[in-house]
């Protein structure tokens, strides 16, 4: 294998487990310790817990606080209702973006212990084994999830990273196709495909997918800062350039391409693009 698949398989993140940048890590700290430690208090009716929790609209908005804000929002929630399943993977999902794994992990499963069907917590299940590198464990969750919710790309697509971090490529190619062909017109689905293309050497395949993917109206800011990932390292630094600076803060744009050129052999790479990029 050449150099630049091999830094492929290290650098590229699945678009799926990137939703939301993570914090610096002592607020991560804070609120793993806000969540983790949240005991889960007995009610005396489910009337009670029913009167405590959050409405619809606080429920919205909390989408659109910052990690830490919505681990301390969802541990609530799930305090006052530990069989609500939208808190226990709000909650998920927010320790996930935090780096709190292992409570990330915790909140899901019990989700599934009274909800073992529930697809969003399934998806989270997975979602969580794979931030952390356990892509084998993540398999399961996500088949059941598939199965059942055959006609959602978000299953297929985890499973394909999953089989990925499993070293089952074929197997993977197969699923990153299929959530493709569920959902031609979202740009995840597409970018995961790219990245495991461009992971196994086709970076030209690669960035055909991933223009077709930022034409999408579902595109991120990831799915952008790939492209310009893909175009550097076929050599046409000064393209990538221009569309990294479209996104992102000057700094950050010269750390990208120093580890850029860094990996195009024009010096040593001392940090990852994984460590370094934006979130999408």
């Amino acid at each position: 294998m050449c150099r630049k698949p091999a830094l492929l398989a290290t650098v590229l993140t699945p678009i799926l487990l990137l939703s939301v940048p993570a914090l610096a890590a002592d607020k991560g700290d804070k609120a793993g310790k806000i969540a983790a430690s949240a005991p889960v208090a007995a009610q005396p009716a489910a009337q009670s817990a029913a009167q405590r929790k959050a409405g619809a609209a606080e429920r919205a908005e909390a989408a659109r606080m910052d990690p830490l804000a919505r681990a301390a929002f969802w541990s609530a929630e799930f305090e006052a209702d530990p069989r609500d399943p939208e808190a226990g993977v709000g909650l998920s999902q927010a320790l996930r973006a935090l780096g709190r794994y292992d409570d990330a992990a915790s909140a899901s499963g019990r989700v599934l212990v009274s909800h073992p069907n529930n697809v969003e917590a399934l998806l989270e299940s997975a979602r969580v084994q794979l931030a952390r590198g356990e892509g084998f464990f993540a398999i399961e969750p996500a088949r059941t999830a598939a199965a059942a919710a055959p006609k959602d790309w978000r299953p297929q697509s985890l499973l394909g990273v999953a089989l990925e971090q499993s070293k089952r490529d074929d197997e993977a190619l197969v699923a990153h196709r299929q959530a493709v062909a569920l959902a031609p017109n979202e740009a995840a689905p597409a970018a995961n495909l790219a990245m495991y293309l461009a992971g196994h050497g086709d970076l030209a395949g690669a960035e055909t997918l991933l223009r077709k993917a930022v034409a999408m109206p579902s595109s991120t800011v990831q799915v952008r800062q790939n492209l310009a990932l893909i175009v550097g390292l076929q050599g046409r630094v000064d393209e990538a350039e221009r569309m990294a600076r479209q996104d992102l803060p000057p700094q950050m744009v010269d750390n990208n391409l120093a580890w850029l050129r860094a990996a195009l052999g024009q010096g040593s790479a001392t940090r990852t693009w994984g460590a370094i990029k934006a979130g999408g």
